[in-house]
């Protein structure tokens, strides 16, 4: 056991330097995506999103949704799925809990 104690604590310096090594360019590519990606609307996006539903309405009015390609539906499905998701996440924490409100 004193033999696996002073081997790990040799060895503990090169393995940190090591992980160090390997994940300083990952975490800058995290955190150049998270400037870029995770920021919140500015006002000059705004219009643009209101147009886009606004397209989305007229799709389901006209029924102009049917002539989208297979890819095109599953990519709507999986992006209107993510959105499901993400409120009962919202539900799950706004409740602290996954079985029921406290009443």
């Amino acid at each position: 056991m004193a033999q696996f104690v002073h081997n790990l604590a040799e060895k503990a310096p090169v393995l940190f330097n090591a992980a160090v090594t390997y994940s300083k360019p990952r975490l800058a590519t995290f955190w150049h995506y998270t400037k870029v990606k995770l920021v919140p609307p500015i006002s000059a996006e705004i219009p643009t999103a209101i147009q886009s539903l606004k397209k989305i309405i007229n799709s389901a009015q006209t029924g102009s949704f049917k002539q989208l390609t297979v890819k095109e539906d599953l990519l709507n499905g999986l992006v209107a799925t993510e959105v499901w998701m993400w409120f009962y996440v919202g539900e799950i924490i706004g409740k602290h809990g996954i079985i029921g409100y406290g009443v």
